[in-house]
Order: structure tokens, then sequence, then C-alpha cells
């Protein structure tokens, strides 16, 4: 079973481990053991850089995709809030109308 701590790696880190897979000519494996890490990040790094680069060819969205469907998902349900808001709103007003 993993560690429950989680290590917490630098963008430049990964960056420089990608690198050296592309350049080294060796395996995401390899390449993560001599560096003393998962082989598993290692690999997830390699797969979303790949991605970004438009190189992996499975549709996988990019980094700046994935960004932007966070950021119109919390749009969506902020907008799906505000109507509610909106009409029980209208439904109180429409009572007070009423009397």
């Amino acid at each position: 079973m993993g560690s429950k701590y989680l290590k917490r790696y630098t963008e430049e880190f990964k960056r420089d481990a990608i690198a050296l897979v592309d350049s080294s000519g060796k395996t995401v494996t390899a390449v993560a053991r001599e560096l003393g890490i998962s082989s598993e990040s290692l690999r997830g790094w390699y797969r979303r850089a790949k991605a970004d680069r438009g190189e992996d060819g499975s549709g996988e969205l990019t980094s700046a995709e994935r960004e932007e469907l966070k950021r119109l998902r919390r749009e969506v349900r902020e907008q799906q809030q505000t109507i509610e808001i909106l009409k029980k709103a209208t439904a109180f007003f429409v009572k007070e109308n009423d009397r």
C-alpha cells in the first residue's frame, strides 16, 4: 500500500524528468528508478506532456483544455444557482402581487 503522504515535485523537476525520458532512450520505469520516484507518477507526467504537445493521438485534453473545462463547469454551476435563486424570487413576488 502507498504512503499516506503525497510527495510534491516542482514543475521544473517534472520537465527535467520528462526531458530525460525523451533524450535518454530509456524507459519511463528505468528513468523513474534512477530518479527515485514512482514510475506511475513519471508516466502520468510524460503522458500529459505528450498530450500538451499534441503527440499522443489519443484525443486526451491538454492542460490548458482541462483548466478551461474546469473553469466552464464552475461557471455553469454558478449560473444554475443564480437561475434557481431568480426562479424562487419570481415565485415569491408573484405571490406578493396576488395579495
